[in-house]
């Protein structure tokens, strides 16, 4: 059985490996994490385990707090976005916390050192005119068009990551009720209603074109799978992604669109029209509300924009 994660590690010394692939492990069967997350951790101690190994350092024993605040001015020569050097550091913080607790170190030298604070940053949601133009270059009869529209129609209509859209078997959609079951962070299952348009978009989908790709797959081939690729086998996060990526140029968006912009725009639209914010948080699959309060701030944000440019003495 393969170990999640550990593939992404270098050739390290044994004794690092081991503390590294424990605490991978840890992640997947105590923390039920997914695999996309795991890999995060194991490419953010990859970066750790070389540049310690750099420095000589083969032991958990031998690092202390001065290396952990080398390797993090490691991370500003490396020229990294301040996202990518906060989450590396958390990483390894976490990594050392969790090596204290369970006798793999007898300190934890990453205890005192802090990432650096990162101001707040609003995702950007599409304006409904944007979703909508977006929408209207699936209106095509081919199979990439209508698997596109139930695609984006999905995304739009349940706020779903892109991980869990192309997750979703043909099972946990009911067309009938127009509920999805979606399996989020943590295997952490959750039911979304999803609307009329997108109804009939993933009713023209199942009924009319994936049975003739499901028929296209091995018999070995996984059959469950609600989006399905040319060869009849689970549609790739990547390829979802380029879907998405190729509506937002068909629509003329100047801003590159990604799915997680369908779900901003998904919690954005609801939260202005009056939706309660718990709501949206079940909706989305948030475990704290606090999550989910970032979007509260971009209406605020939308709110002073439409002030400023509207009002005859904003300015």
């Amino acid at each position: 059985m393969a170990r999640h994660g550990a593939e992404l590690l270098p050739e390290l010394p044994q004794s690092l490996s081991r503390a590294f692939e424990t605490y991978l492990n840890s992640l997947r069967f105590e923390r039920g994490l997914s695999r996309n997350s795991i890999d995060a951790y194991a490419r953010d101690l990859a970066r750790y385990g070389t540049w310690l190994n750099g420095q000589g350092i083969g032991r958990l024993g031998e690092v202390a707090r001065t290396h952990v605040e080398a390797f993090a001015l490691h991370l500003l020569d490396e020229n990294l976005a301040p996202r990518t050097r906060a989450r590396a550091l958390v990483a390894v913080r976490r990594f050392h916390g969790f090596a204290l607790g369970e006798g793999l170190a007898a300190t934890d030298p990453a205890s005192e050192v802090s990432p650096p604070q990162e101001g707040l940053r609003l995702p950007k949601a599409l304006s409904l005119d944007d979703v909508e133009a977006m929408l209207a270059t699936t209106g095509g009869e081919e199979p990439a068009q209508v698997r596109a529209a139930a695609l984006l129609e999905l995304l739009y209509a349940t706020g779903a990551r892109i991980s869990e859209a192309v997750g979703v078997d043909l099972d946990d959609v009911d067309l009938e009720t127009s509920l999805v079951r979606l399996y989020g962070k943590g295997g952490k299952e959750r039911i979304v209603p999803f609307g009329s348009h997108a109804s009939t978009a993933l009713g023209a989908w199942v009924s009319r074109i994936r049975p003739s790709m499901a028929a296209k797959a091995r018999s070995s081939a996984p059959a469950g799978a609600l989006f399905l690729n040319a060869r009849g086998t689970r549609l790739s996060r990547q390829t979802a992604w380029q879907i998405v990526k190729d509506a937002g140029e068909l629509a003329g968006l100047e801003a590159e669109v990604s799915p997680h912009t369908f779900r901003h725009s998904f919690a954005t639209h609801l939260l202005e029209g009056g939706a309660d914010i718990r709501v949206v948080q079940e909706l989305l699959g948030h475990a704290s509300v606090t999550t989910t309060q970032i979007y509260t701030k971009v209406s605020e944000e939308t709110l002073r924009e439409v002030y400023a440019t509207s009002h005859p003495r904003a300015r």
